[in-house]
């Protein structure tokens, strides 16, 4: 099972970033970039960008790691059709550790499944925080990328996730309710939390002219109420018959329809991300449940 999930040693220097070099050798320090992806409001199709963006970028070389962090309604599972064993609180209990926990994803990814009714991680004890660094000390992992899968809204646990996140994403569609709730995310973690970096992804939308005209909307505002904020147009996915089509079948988008405008949209941001340094310094996959815990 470990093999199956890529867990072993190091055995190469590679930078991942580095366009000279070619993107699927293996590398020594197992730096990881975290992304998290969240919405201010549901049903804007956030799990399923982080499901298609998760293959797009596996589909570039990368390894990507999933983290349902919607610990309340997970949505992973069900959008790929699995049926985990275990999932993130037996590993917050003590009971599992956290390879025990990962399972495999479409292509190469790994995914750690939430649970419905789990315990919030801003109310763990200072003991189960203290085991989870053991744990985690002890974890062998290669993982590029982290693709964080937050809740909705702006509750504790969806903050703390992005906290925590080297780079936040944000999922909106042209619906004037989802740009309202977005801004009110985007707010409340610029005022609560001092983050000023987001990235915007357009979703739904007819075109590229209105993937843009939705991100020009959002930041009038951001840039008119939220002094320093700062707002990057990451891209947009088209309304595509085949993305509800797909989660009938649960199954990832680009594994059933790769031809499809949506799947097309789906690797350009890929091949986007994967090109670009990152805004922040990498860190290890340890590095970031430590932070994690210290919110």
């Amino acid at each position: 099972m470990d093999q199956a999930l890529g867990l072993r040693k190091r055995t190469s220097s590679r930078d991942p970033w580095d366009e000279s070099q070619p993107l699927k050798a293996p590398y020594e320090d197992a730096t990881v970039r975290t992304l998290s992806v969240s919405s201010g409001k549901g049903g804007v199709g956030k799990s399923n960008v982080v499901v298609n963006l998760a293959l797009a970028l596996d589909r570039l070389g990368k390894r990507v790691m999933i983290l349902d962090a919607d610990l309340g309604l997970a949505n992973i599972d069900v959008l790929l059709g699995l049926t985990p064993t275990h999932n993130i609180s037996h590993v917050l209990e003590g009971s599992r550790r956290v390879e025990e926990v990962l399972i495999p994803g479409p292509g190469n990814i790994r995914i750690m499944p939430a649970s419905s009714g789990v315990q919030k991680l801003t109310q763990l004890t200072q003991e189960q925080k203290l085991l989870l660094v053991d744990l985690l000390d002890e974890l062998e992992i290669d993982v590029d990328v982290l693709l964080i899968d937050t809740g909705a809204g702006i509750s504790d646990t969806v903050l703390y996730f992005n906290v925590a996140a080297q780079e936040r994403i944000v999922v909106v569609t042209p619906e004037p309710t989802s740009l309202t709730d977005a801004y009110a995310f985007i707010k409340v973690m610029f005022t609560r939390h001092g983050e000023r970096s987001f990235r915007i992804l357009t979703n739904g939308v007819a075109d590229e002219k209105e993937g843009r005209s939705v991100f020009a909307k959002l930041s009038r505002v951001a840039d008119h109420f939220l002094d320093g904020m700062s707002l990057d147009y990451l891209g947009w996915i088209p309304r595509d018959p085949s993305v509800p089509e797909a989660v009938r079948r649960q199954k990832a988008l680009l594994e059933v329809f790769p031809g499809a405008p949506a799947s097309r949209a789906f690797m350009d941001i890929a091949r986007r991300l994967a090109r670009e340094a990152p805004s922040m310094p990498k860190g290890t996959i340890q590095f970031f449940w430590k932070r994690l815990l210290q919110v």
